[in-house]
This record gives C-alpha cells, sequence and structure tokens, in this order.
C-alpha cells in the first residue's frame, strides 16, 4: 500500500537521523537508503511502475526525473545509492555527510508529499 511505504519512508528518514546522531554511520547510512527506497516504491506503487528490484527503482526514479523535468530527482536516487554502499563499505568522509543526507533528505520529502494516498 502507498500509504504503508510513505510511512515507512519517513521513519526511516527518523531512524536515520538518530543513527547518525548517535554516530553511527553505517547504520544511519542504510536507513537514509530505506528511506530513499520506500519512497520511490510509493511513488511507483501509485502509477503503476514495476518496483520489486534494485534496478526497477532506479529506473523509476529516472521516469520520475523525466515527469518533473527535474534531473536533481535522479540525482538524489544516486546519492541514497552512495549511503547504501556506505552501509557497506565505509568509505564516505566526515565533510560530505551533512550535504548528502540533506539531499537524500529532501529527495525523500519531495516524493512522499506526492504520494498520500493508498
Amino acid at each position: 500500500m502507498i500509504a504503508d511505504h510513505v510511512a515507512t519512508a519517513h521513519d526511516f528518514l527518523d531512524a536515520a537521523a538518530r543513527e547518525f546522531d548517535a554516530g553511527d554511520v553505517l547504520q544511519g547510512s542504510e536507513k537514509l537508503w530505506g528511506a530513499a527506497s520506500h519512497a520511490v516504491m510509493a511513488a511507483a506503487q501509485q502509477r503503476g511502475w514495476p518496483m520489486g528490484s534494485h534496478r526497477q527503482m532506479k529506473i523509476a526514479a529516472d521516469r520520475l526525473a523525466a515527469e518533473y523535468d527535474d534531473q536533481s530527482i535522479s540525482a538524489g536516487f544516486a546519492l541514497a545509492e552512495k549511503f547504501h554502499a556506505n552501509f557497506y563499505h565505509g568509505f564516505m568522509e566526515d565533510w560530505e555527510l551533512q550535504p548528502d543526507r540533506d539531499i537524500v533528505h529532501g529527495f525523500v520529502i519531495r516524493l512522499t508529499n506526492g504520494s498520500q494516498a493508498s
């Protein structure tokens, strides 16, 4: 259900903030990825697009960018993927964490604001 994905995205945003604030960058990174992926799933489900795999979510993000004529949507998803990879490899530097977190947060809010239906 769309509303469930929206709620989960917001729950993961809150959890990511708590993890980052506690100093757990790896868990914060994965929670931020979870927020972004559920935001994309909500938008894709609302449009009847496939969303069952990572590749399908990437395609959905690119389709949303085209729909809104806004490449920042594709860029936001790419940064979310970077946080997903950071969970496994811990390569992100301190100086990039906050600005990139802010971009992914905005990406999630933008996608979920348009996906409130159930």
